[in-house]
Parts: C-alpha cells; structure tokens; sequence
C-alpha cells in the first residue's frame, strides 16, 4: 500500500457523501485519501476476500470478517427511526420471496427479527420495481426508499428498525468504517480523527458537498436528499454507539448468521497513539 495515501471505499449514499466529502477533498486534516465508491453489497463482498483496506460495511458483514477487520468509532450509520422497513404491492403477511439488499446486510440480518424467509438478494435500488413488477413479493428497502416507497405505490408492512429498538432498547447499528487489523496500529487514529473533522466540516458547512452528493446520489427528487443526510446523519456518525453494535453482533451470532472469534480480539480500534 502506498504509505502516502490511503484507499478509502464507501457508499454512493447521500450519508457518506455528504460525511466523508471534505477529508476526499482535502478541505480537513487528515492522511490523504482516494476515495472508491461501490454499492454496500459490494463493500461487504471486498471485505470479504480481504481486498478492501480501509471500507465503510454493513455492521452485519462485520461479524464475518472481525478477524480480519477492526471497526472504527467514526463514520458509522446508526440511530433511531433508521432502520430498514419491509414492503409490498398490497397490505398481507411477509411471505414469499423478499428482496434484501445484499446477503451480508444488516437489513438482511434485521429481516429474522420477523420470520426466516427465502430471500432474493439484488442492488437495493432496483428492490422497489422488483416489487412493483411482481419479480419478488415484498422487499426490504434502506436508505431513501424509507422516503420513497408510498409514492411509487408501495405499502408497508414492517419498520424492522422501530421493532429493534422495541426489543433491544438501544439505536440500529447499520453500517460503520472498518480498517484492516494490520493496518489500524498505525492508521486507525490518524483515520477516526480525519472522519470526525469531516463529519463536523460537513454539518458546519452543509452546501459545501452538494455536487459531490448529487453526482453519486441515486435518487435526485427534490427533497430527498437533504431528508436523506438529516436523519443518517446525526451524533453516531461521529461516534458510533459500541453498545448497539455489539448487541448486533450478539443477535447475528445467536441466529447463525455468522461463526464466533476469539474473545481476545477487540471490535473497535484503539485511537490512542
């Protein structure tokens, strides 16, 4: 890798744009960073194969890969009334097949809050006009398909985020920024400040990354965006709520979504030099 510089892989979300703008465009302290961005399956599956070096993933995902990876406090999506919601042509039952928006997600894993289903997975924003198109039954949408989904003729039939928060008592932990252990000795404290000054710059001056967010956003109605960043955005982006993820992971072990590791290895990195 080169030392220089560090290859930082996030979402095309209105959330990430918006939050990791200013370190990619140098307007922050920070190590200098190359910015890849990719749908979250699509980082969860780096992740996976060990390419990824420094990645935003599903908080689900994480529980594969822990390892390898090692979370870091900043630049996480979490928070209350965020969490994925379940959706149909017409008012029924979950059945069927349902769409999910990645294998790996912490939708995915959210949906055994309701059932064990035969899930289809596909990129999350082609799941409302699968649903629409009768290609799948329901779908479990995230991101702007929270705002979207009675407008295209969809009903709901589940908050999976606002039955969590029911049963847990504690925020959804969605997604967070992971680094490679091998790596965070050396770079997870430089990273998590660089974030944090980020996220502030972002919020201080909102505009500042508007044509950034608008040439990666997937959904341009106008409005969207800005409902967009301000619920995703909010004080976990800055510092991740440690109880919610570890009770995640605790859920995603208990339901067999993924295999247990050594106690010994911590979830979050260590920001002290």
């Amino acid at each position: 890798m080169d030392r220089k510089s560090l290859e930082f892989a996030f979402s095309p979300c209105p959330n990430d744009t918006f939050s990791f703008h200013a370190w990619v465009d140098g307007l922050v302290p920070g190590p200098k960073v190359v910015a890849r961005l990719a749908d979250i399956e699509t980082l969860n599956q780096r992740a996976a194969s060990g390419e990824a070096l420094l990645t935003k993933l599903s908080v689900a995902a994480f529980g594969r890969v822990r390892s390898d990876y090692v979370l870091l406090r900043a630049g996480g999506a979490a928070g209350y009334g965020v969490g994925p919601i379940v959706v149909t042509r017409k008012l029924r039952n979950i059945a069927g097949h349902v769409a999910v928006p990645g294998v790996r997600t912490t939708a995915a894993l959210l949906l055994r809050l309701v059932g064990d289903f035969e899930t289809v997975s596909m990129p999350f924003h082609e799941i409302q006009d699968a649903v629409l198109s009768g290609q799948v039954d329901c779908g479990v949408l995230i991101h702007e398909g929270r705002f979207t989904y009675r407008e295209k003729g969809l009903r709901l039939l589940a908050d999976l985020g606002e039955i969590w928060e029911q049963q847990m008592r504690c925020p959804v932990p969605l997604g967070a920024v992971a680094m490679r252990r091998d790596l965070a000795l050396e770079w997870a404290a430089q990273v998590t400040h660089a974030i944090q000054f980020s996220v502030d710059y972002a919020l201080s001056h909102p505009y500042a990354s508007r044509g950034f967010v608008e040439m990666h956003a997937q959904e341009l109605t106008p409005g969207i965006i800005e409902r967009h960043i301000q619920l995703y955005v909010n004080k976990f982006t800055r510092e991740m709520d440690e109880h919610a993820v570890q009770r995640l992971l605790d859920f995603g072990l208990q339901n067999g979504a993924f295999l247990p590791t050594a106690d010994s290895l911590p979830t979050f990195a260590s920001i002290v030099p």
